[in-house]
């Protein structure tokens, strides 16, 4: 029992225990009253107030000012009439939560006008229990005025983060799709034709087995060759579906370059932090991409790699001293370039392209800390 006391205390603060003050309040001021009847009807009005408060929130359309204009009469003449000024404070909770911004500035405006026209009789009348309470009062016009429109932009707030939140969740689910879409085709290209072939070729070869076995052997061999084949490339693909990290990439290019007789001038740790595997795996690629590009057609023999992460990016810059081929040029496939910015779209990644003294690639791409590896 205790345990679950903490736990609401926790959820809600002190706002539940507020709130039943300000149900018990109208009754203090009621039983201040000086003869029976004028008790009667406050108690009556407090308690057609609560009833109809509660109503309002099931209304729709029409409704809504129906019962609002309703709660507000009784609050002006309880303000008027018993000098209880808190059904405003009321008023001012279910307003804010109204949804639609015509109907909510109508009767936020409205409630403000009749609760300051109310207080400002009661100041005139000089009633004494008006008075007493004069700096409660003042909270509560405050309250009026600021009230609505903090739960308003609350709520609204809450709805965009939940409309986001789904959003994102969508994004997951397709991304999760399109992976498998792109296994499946990948499984289809590499292994549905290889296996088809040895298919094949094992059904010839058991055919020539009696009729011609030096055929049914090569048969046999190329099956064989096929098989391999297929097991390497299915090794390729299991490798590519991997994180790779930039750290882990740094020797690879090191190797490449040097087997090209390329000098490598560049970093050799890479310390990234609030980087995701998937970030991390795309500046892989590219940089693999670009450092293959500069080996296949620049003619460079310097190679320089840095990397540099700032508060919202991370710049990857890879330079070198040759000269660069556009994919226009005869017997350029486009430089892989294309690739590379395909996958950079899917980070919202770009490149840069310089040509002044020699080749450089520059690839930005923003961090974002709330992926998750």
């Amino acid at each position: 029992m205790m345990k679950r006391y903490l736990t609401f205390h926790k959820n809600n603060g002190i706002s539940p225990y507020i709130w039943v003050i300000l149900f018990i309040l109208p009754f203090y001021f009621i039983f201040q009253l000086s003869t029976t009847v004028e008790m009667v009807i406050g108690i009556i009005l407090t308690v057609l107030f609560f009833i109809f408060y509660r109503i309002a929130f099931f209304a729709k359309g029409w409704l809504v000012y129906l019962w609002t204009f309703i709660l507000i009469g009784i609050s002006a003449t309880s303000t008027t009439l018993f000098s209880y000024v808190y059904f405003a404070f009321f008023l001012a909770h279910y307003i804010g939560n109204i949804k639609e911004n015509p109907t909510f500035l109508i009767l936020y405006f409205f409630h403000l006008i009749s609760t300051s026209i109310s207080i400002n009789l009661g100041i005139v009348q000089q009633n004494p229990m008006f008075l007493q309470q004069l700096p409660f009062v003042i909270v509560i016009w405050i309250a009026v005025i600021l009230l609505p429109f903090t739960i308003h932009n609350r709520n609204e707030r809450g709805e965009l983060e939940e409309k986001l939140e789904d959003a994102n969740k969508r994004i997951s689910e397709l991304i999760v799709l399109e992976e498998r879409q792109r296994i499946a085709r990948d499984l289809h290209d590499t292994l549905g034709q290889k296996l088809s072939l040895i298919g094949l070729k094992s059904d010839l070869a058991r055919k020539l087995i009696n009729k011609n076995p030096e055929q049914s052997k090569q048969e046999l061999k190329d099956v064989q060759q096929q098989a391999r084949t297929a097991l390497n490339e299915v090794r390729k693909m299991v490798s590519s579906m991997r994180g790779i990290r930039l750290q882990d990439e740094i020797p690879l290019v090191k190797e490449i370059l040097a087997a090209a007789e390329i000098k490598y001038d560049g970093i050799d740790e890479v310390t990234l932090t609030n980087v995701s595997l998937l970030t991390e795996n795309i500046l892989s690629m590219c940089l693999k991409e670009a450092v293959t590009n500069t080996v296949k057609h620049s003619g460079a023999t310097i190679c320089s790699v840095t990397i540099e992460q700032t508060w919202k990016d991370i710049i990857l810059t890879i330079h070198d001293n040759g000269t660069f081929k556009a994919p226009s040029m005869k017997g350029i496939q486009g430089n892989g370039l294309l690739g590379m910015r395909e996958r950079l779209g899917f980070v919202n990644g770009n490149l840069d392209i310089k040509t002044d003294d020699g080749t450089t690639l520059v690839i930005s791409v923003p961090i974002d800390v709330k992926q998750s590896e």
